[in-house]
């Protein structure tokens, strides 16, 4: 048993779990399930209040979650749930259990899930606890979305997505891999075919940098999606601050190139999970903030030094390039991760509003429209895991409470 679980209070009002964890994982109910030895019950207790437990105990930020929200923070080290929830969760999923029934409200109903990842897997999963025919379309041959194709191995050990991906093919939903939802089928297609259309698009689109020379380029998520087909070179440079540029400048380094992070703002203003910064140091990547690329040329970027400007009201600092520090830094390739957004290009045919920012507009519940919901990128735009995880479950309650 690891250690870590008798330190826990068993708090009756959880910080841990019902502020600090997206999905309210039950903790204190599974904790003493763990120290009794009943791991059986706890890993279903846990797989039961969400799917991807194994997984999003993996990738978490838990400083922003569960361990920072620990009432042990204020005298001593929080406990360490994650670990326990990592062990408990495992050992159930590799343990391939049946999808449960948990009602019979989507009897006769037929459902669409647009989207493999996240939010799509754990959507397909509560809706076909209460009855409904389910299919997975997806562009990818396999299941699993940004947690198989974007995440790396060396975070996430795909035996995790493969048992879940063997759990729901076995409880009998339908999954069409290899189908490009926008070219070869339109939602508004899917939506007067099915009962329920659920979009739980990636957010895939990437946002340019809009400096001469970029097209040479390499986007983040198609490099992170096959390493190996890139000729990086020796010396690479990776352009972001968020998870995505972290896992493309750790991908890099073990492929043995010297790799740097340059990033327009300080390490306080990187939206990356500071545990992941910390394990790319230790990776050995380097990194070089307040510098903006202002050009790609043969052989290497030039860049500018930037500043933090905080405005005279006092709102958003603002990061302005200061003229006149142009220098060139060598390399043999330049990938960039400065931030992705869903391919809105997708609701074409459907009656949905965009708002002044261009996203679309949303109800509370998820709904874009009469049958189709949204969750996951496609309405919180590049969030964690967990948080895909949540918004689903949100959107899944919305359509068994109305469908």
């Amino acid at each position: 048993m690891n250690p870590e679980a008798a330190r826990c209070l068993l708090c009756k009002k959880p910080f841990c779990s019902l502020k600090g964890c997206p999905v309210q994982t039950p903790v204190p109910q599974a904790m003493a399930l763990y120290r009794e030895g009943r791991l059986e019950e706890a890993g279903e207790l846990l797989f039961d209040n969400n799917p991807l437990s194994a997984i999003t105990s993996r990738v978490c930020d838990w400083k922003q979650f569960c361990l920072g929200h620990c009432v042990l923070n204020a005298k001593q080290q929080p406990v360490r749930w994650y670990e326990i929830e990592q062990e408990i969760s495992a050992a159930y999923l590799m343990g391939k259990p049946s999808l449960k029934a948990a009602g019979t409200r989507l009897s006769g109903k037929k459902a669409a899930i647009v989207g493999a990842g996240p939010a799509g897997l754990a959507a397909a999963i509560s809706l076909h606890a209460q009855g409904a025919a389910v299919c997975i379309y997806d562009k990818q041959p396999r299941m699993g979305g940004v947690l198989r194709y974007g995440i790396p191995s060396f975070r996430l050990d795909r035996c995790y997505i493969d048992a879940l991906e063997e759990i729901i093919l076995s409880a009998g939903i339908d999954f069409k891999g290899g189908t490009a939802i926008g070219k070869e089928l339109s939602i508004k297609q899917l939506s007067e075919s099915y009962d329920i259309v659920f979009l739980a698009a990636g957010a895939e689109k990437p946002a340019t940098l809009r400096i001469p020379g970029e097209e040479a380029a390499i986007q983040a998520l198609p490099f992170l999606e096959n390493p190996g087909s890139f000729d990086i070179g020796r010396k690479v440079i990776v352009i972001g601050g968020g998870n995505v540029a972290m896992d493309a400048c750790r991908t890099a380094a073990r492929l043995g190139a010297d790799t740097w992070v340059y990033y327009r703002k300080t390490f306080e203003n990187m939206p990356a999970n500071p545990l992941e910064v910390e394990e790319a140091k230790a990776d050995g990547v380097q990194f070089a903030v307040f510098q903006a690329p202002v050009e790609l040329r043969e052989g290497g970027v030039v860049f500018c030094d930037t500043e933090n400007v905080v405005p005279e009201d006092g709102g958003r600092v603002v990061t302005r390039i200061l003229e006149g520090t142009e220098h060139f830094v060598p390399c043999d390739s330049l990938i960039t991760a400065i931030s992705e957004k869903p391919d809105f290009s997708l609701l074409e045919g459907l009656p949905v509003k965009m708002n002044d920012s261009r996203w679309p507009e949303v109800g509370e519940d998820g709904r874009l429209c009469t049958n189709v919901w949204t969750a996951g990128d496609f309405l919180l735009g590049p969030r964690s895991v967990v948080e895909a995880v949540a918004s689903a479950r949100k959107a899944t309650d919305s359509i068994i409470g109305n469908v």
